[in-house]
């Protein structure tokens, strides 16, 4: 509807401009004529001014200049009206038709002599002519557009096909086929190909998303089923002996405050990773001294891992623009998987450091260490390395994931080195601030 709307208003644009240039090429021919006239008295001077295109709608008036003095007129008066001059289409009561008549007006010298010259060119036969070429050529485009039309519609079958196929297989997506179901991009013309491998593109995107989310969901699951077993295995120890075994209390209480206080810990990062992912996460950022930061985690370290070597080597003053309890936390996930992965008598090396501004933070341990694969993944939601995992040594593999977060927030890097049985190496920078 809306081209069949822009084609009839083109269609009646078209005509008008037809109509301007038709009629403006036949006043062309009246002006080749006047000018005709005015030569013809310059070649003839004194003898008496006629008109050889009356008959052909060409009348005139010719005066002289200074005295007035009217040498030719054969202007046809319109019916009641008193100016012999006239422009554009008028009524003829005589005719009972419309006449188009128009004006001209010029100057020429002859000798020594100026005369004023008025046309009046009548194009009444030139627009009534037009008038039936006009319905000839409304009829004609009719016919154009109708036969357009005709053929639009068979062109838009063929045009909108793979359109129909793109929206009937969009409307097959769910979550169970959504590994299987992509648009096809044979036999589709360039532009529809560049949508079909965009749209594929995003369900790509949404798919390795709702992967990554059901693998997350399920790995939650499992980090927390393990300590409601141990809990509800121990309120039923409680439940049968408790009440008479005072060993058998203690030891269930201090199981269940241990398991509470680790899916503590998993809820609070959880949470975390949550807000991360839907952009709800807020820091309140400001000025601060990291290495007094640096300075009380490592006292609180010695306090909890007295069998460890905590050294400090470096300790210099570093003014961070962040949010200092998130980067904190972030740091301690880095000098609580030191103490986790060392043994008794290995070493911890903390620096706080100033380099060309930036601060940079090194956490090095002389522990277990890593493999390249581990490397590669240490910082993925819930991994943790069989080595690990085969040792028993406790924790959700969240930690990393969470403390990366907090470093990118604040526009910083993480480099890792490991050599597996000797150790690794935590390096953080934490840009200056850029005004």
């Amino acid at each position: 509807m809306a081209y069949l709307k822009l084609m009839l208003t083109h269609g009646v644009l078209f005509m008008v401009v037809f109509f301007l240039l038709y009629m403006y090429s036949e006043k062309e021919n009246y002006d080749q004529m006047a000018e005709q006239i005015i030569s013809a008295m310059k070649e003839n001077v004194g003898e008496e001014c006629v008109n050889p295109y009356f008959m052909q709608g060409l009348s005139m008036k010719i005066e002289m200049g200074k005295s007035k003095k009217v040498v030719y007129n054969d202007i046809a008066y319109l019916p009641n009206s008193e100016k012999a001059f006239f422009y554009g289409i008028h009524f003829d009561r005589k005719s009972e038709s419309n006449i188009l008549v128009i004006s001209e007006e010029k100057e020429f010298r002859v000798e020594d002599d100026i005369y004023y010259a008025q046309f009046q060119y009548d194009l009444t036969g030139s627009y009534h002519n037009f008038l039936s070429l006009l319905w000839k050529l409304v009829i004609a485009y009719l016919a154009i557009v109708a036969l357009i039309i005709r053929k639009g519609k068979k062109s838009d079958v063929k045009l909108f096909e793979p359109v129909r196929i793109m929206s009937a297989t969009a409307n097959r997506l769910t979550v169970n086929n959504l590994h299987s179901e992509r648009l096809n991009v044979e036999g589709t013309k360039n532009e529809l190909k560049d949508l079909a491998n965009v749209i594929n593109a995003m369900l790509d995107r949404i798919e390795t998303s709702y992967e990554s989310q059901k693998q997350f969901v399920s790995d939650a699951s499992h980090e927390l089923r393990t300590p409601i077993a141990v809990i509800q295995g121990y309120i039923n120890l409680l439940n049968r002996w408790g009440t008479t075994n005072e060993e058998v209390l203690h030891e269930s209480i201090e199981a269940i405050q241990n398991e509470a206080r680790s899916m503590q810990d998993l809820v609070e990062k959880l949470l975390f990773l949550s807000r991360h992912d839907k952009k709800t996460l807020k820091l309140i950022k400001k000025r601060f001294n990291m290495r007094i930061v640096v300075e009380d985690m490592i006292k609180e370290t010695k306090l909890v891992a007295g069998n460890r070597i905590i050294n400090s080597p470096v300790l210099e003053d570093v003014i961070v623009y962040g949010d200092k309890q998130s980067l904190k936390q972030a740091i301690r996930v880095f000098i609580d998987n030191a103490v986790k992965y060392t043994k008794e008598g290995d070493e911890i090396n903390i620096l706080c450091q100033k380099v060309n501004g930036d601060c940079v933070i090194t956490v090095q341990d002389t522990g277990i260490g890593m493999t390249k694969k581990d490397v590669d993944h240490i910082f993925d939601r819930f991994y943790r390395s069989e080595h690990v995992r085969n040792q028993n040594i406790s924790g959700h593999g969240l930690g990393l994931s969470l403390a990366k977060l907090i470093i990118m927030a604040h526009t910083g890097k993480i480099k890792v080195r490991s050599q597996f049985k000797k150790g690794t190496s935590f390096i953080i920078t934490i840009p200056k601030r850029r005004y």
